[in-house]
């Protein structure tokens, strides 16, 4: 512990900006102390465990083996058979095991999703709102079952405004959107959109 003490003050004597080291000459000298105090607990760890290796090494002496058969009154001994299931129960678990399993399904609705036309799409829309007049954005999607129709109609719905066909208002932002129509009647309103537009497909 004093040589441990002595080491460590030193050291950190040392490693202080305004710390001086009396004697560099001891320093030394307890570092190789230090080195050799390590190594004699190594050798210590080191001869410990070849003390047990060696217990354990003599204990085995004194262990043998079984190596005789069968005593001749045990080779026919069978346990008594148990049995708790009745004729029926085992016609049940015929049926079961014999019975043809359902044939597995997988499911790829999540690799291919029908098309949406964009043009169908703003066709039926522009017959609703001439018909309404006004709706709201959550009333036009309301019998929408995917969200790919979702975004097909709200894409129609730019696409009608592009055309000068609708009016949006929304008084608050984030609030329910209304859309009006103001784009003539419905024969007017599809010979202009029809006048040389290419149909446009949405999903895949």
């Amino acid at each position: 512990l004093v040589i441990a003490a002595t080491l460590l003050d030193l050291k950190a004597a040392r490693l202080l900006p305004s710390g001086d080291v009396e004697d560099e000459d001891d320093l030394a000298l307890l570092e190789a102390r230090d080195l050799l105090f390590a190594r004699l607990l190594q050798y210590r760890a080191y001869k410990q465990v070849a003390a047990l290796f060696a217990e354990l090494e003599q204990g085995a002496y004194r262990r043998y083996p079984r190596s005789v058969s069968l005593e001749p009154r045990f080779e026919g001994l069978l346990p008594e058979v148990m049995l708790g299931v009745t004729p029926h129960k085992f016609a049940l678990i015929a049926a079961a095991a014999f019975r043809p399993k359902e044939k597995r399904t997988l499911s790829v609705a999540h690799i291919h999703q029908h098309r949406v036309s964009i043009r169908e799409t703003a066709d039926e829309l522009r017959a609703m709102l001439i018909e309404r007049g006004t709706a709201s954005f959550s009333e036009i999607v309301a019998d929408c079952t995917e969200t790919m129709e979702v975004v097909a109609r709200f894409l129609a719905l730019l696409e009608l405004y592009r055309e000068k066909s609708l009016a949006f208002e929304q008084e608050d932002p984030l609030g329910p959107l209304q859309v009006t129509w103001v784009g003539g009647t419905l024969e007017e309103a599809k010979a202009q959109a029809h006048a040389g537009d290419e149909d446009e497909d949405y999903g895949g």
